[in-house]
This record gives C-alpha cells, structure tokens and sequence, in this order.
C-alpha cells in the first residue's frame, strides 16, 4: 500500500502518517487483534494512525467489522494499552477520556446506550428542551448554534417525535461539549439531505478550527471524498486499504468514492460468496458470535 510521500520531521506508519514522538497521533492502533467471548476473532492484526486534525471514512461491508472497532475504539471493550492510544491514553483503561467528553462515540439505537443524557429512559414523556438544557458544563452558544444547526423544536416531545428528529436530538446531545476525538457509527442515516450535508460542513470546520479528529463508519460515499482526509476498508475484520486520501491510487485519478469503494466491494462480495459467507446471511463470523452489545465491556477477551 503506497501512502505518498513523505514530511519532514515524520515517519510513515503503518496506516497514514506517523508524527515522530510518542504522542503525536490523536488516534494510534498497533496490531490490534480482538475476539468475542467464543474465542474466534473477529477483528485481526489492525494497524491505524491518524493525525490531529484527520477525518477518516471507515468502510467496509456489514460484518466487516466496522463497529465493532469503533466501540473498542470508544473503550467498551478490553484491549491491551499498548494496542490502543487515543491522545495518548488508553481508552479502556482510562476512563477519564469518556467521562470528560474529549472522546466521544455517537451510534447504535439510542434506546440502548444514552450515555450522552444519563440513565433517563429515550421514549418518556419530556421535551427535547429538557434534554439538551439538562446539560452540565455547556457552553450556550455552541448549544445554540447545534439545535438552529439541526433545526430541533424543543417542544418536540420523545415520546412522539420521529425516528430523524429523535436522532438530531441524539446527534446534538453528543456534541455539546467540544470533543477531541469523535468516534461516529452511521449516525446520519435517519437525516434528510440538508441536515445531513449542514452536519458534515460542521464536522469539517471541527476537525479545520479545533483540530478535532474524526472517524466515521458510514455506507454513504456521495460527495464525501472531498470531505475525508484519510480512508481505512475493512474486510472480515482486517485492515486490507487505507491511508490518506491523496495516497489512493483509484481517488487520485479523478474516480469518485462511490466508485471506488463499489469496486472493492463487489471484490470482497465474491470472494465471501465463494467462501459460503453470505450463504443464509451468515456473515464474517456464525451467527451467534456476532454480539457487539455484550452484557458487559469487563466480559470482552483480548488476544
């Protein structure tokens, strides 16, 4: 895998480029390998660096992997520290990162994880109005500047509002504290496309005026390769391209993303039909080996 040339004063990593010094990545993956429970392994020698600053596109097919590393990413799980670093920190083990909103993982169903508004159940009878002022710690005019951005009411009621509108209240929830690093799993998809086109020019000036970093799972690729920095493609778990954008051949040439990563896509799709993975919908791994959202991060195994 090429990954250009490269800067003064910085070695080139696995994935992407590597700033010379212990902490000078926001984000630092060295041979990650992961397993559920049942012992298989389910994410297998992951190797990742992204600078300050990076927006990185994490893409793959569905199994592929993709959340399941963001929330060990996020700390859910158990991970040897040297296999991750997030500013320099294990997430995992220091809970601190979380619990001070500079890392910050917004995805999955909000009826499982509000981790961003308490222990309060989603679906009770308060308005969106108590959930975004219920909020410690704010600044108002970023609170402000969210709920105009996201057009939320907040008379919106939880209990009626849509599956779109409940989800910008999720979306603004996870963003009033400024974050350094943003872990997101497919968190547009219930937009419409103005909302979701306004949120990603808001990630960008994040990541362009904070120096924020983002890593974003999605299977949305229209336009976005003038948004990405960096790009990592999973299959069954392992990191198989990446790097920065300008380091992929296929983008450099003038192709748009959504045909470049059709292209690698229809790749994996045959060569998992031919190993009798998609047959029945079994995935990358059986079936019942596939439980991200286990009882427990302290249950998790790490190889």
């Amino acid at each position: 895998m090429t990954v250009g040339d490269q800067t003064p004063g910085m070695t080139v990593g696995a994935v992407g480029i590597k700033e010379d010094g212990p902490d000078g990545n926001a984000v630092y993956i060295n041979s990650l390998h992961y397993s559920f429970p049942n012992g298989q392994p389910f994410i297998s020698d992951f190797s990742l660096t992204l600078p300050a600053g990076s927006r990185c596109l994490l893409a793959g097919a569905n199994g592929a992997g993709k959340s399941t590393m963001l929330q060990v990413l996020a700390g859910k799980f158990m991970i040897k520290k040297d296999q991750i670093s997030v500013l320099g920190r294990p997430p995992f083990h220091d809970t601190a990162l979380t619990c001070d909103g500079e890392l910050q993982y917004l995805g999955g169903s909000w009826r499982r994880d509000i981790a961003f508004a308490g222990d309060s159940p989603l679906q009770g009878d308060f308005t969106a109005k108590e959930m975004l002022y219920n909020v410690k710690g704010v600044n108002d005019e970023r609170r402000e500047y969210l709920i105009k951005l996201l057009d939320i009411d907040l008379n919106w009621s939880m209990m009626r509002t849509s599956d779109g509108q409940r989800r910008r209240v999720q979306i603004a929830m996870g963003l009033l504290k400024e974050f350094k690093v943003l872990l997101m799993d497919e968190i547009t998809v219930d937009l419409d496309i103005l909302s979701r086109l306004d949120l990603m020019e808001f990630f960008k000036q994040e990541c362009e005026v904070r120096g924020a970093t983002i890593i974003y799972a999605t299977h949305i690729f229209d336009g976005m390769e003038k948004w990405a920095t960096h790009l990592a493609y999973i299959e069954n778990g392992a990191l198989k391209r990446g790097g920065p954008c300008e380091s992929i051949p296929m983008l450099n040439e003038g192709k748009r993303l959504l045909d470049v990563m059709t292209v690698w896509l229809r790749a994996d799709q045959v060569v998992r039909k031919a190993q009798g993975k998609l047959e029945g919908g079994g995935g990358a791994l059986p079936a019942k080996a596939f439980t991200p959202y286990l009882p427990s991060k302290h249950m998790a195994y790490f190889s």
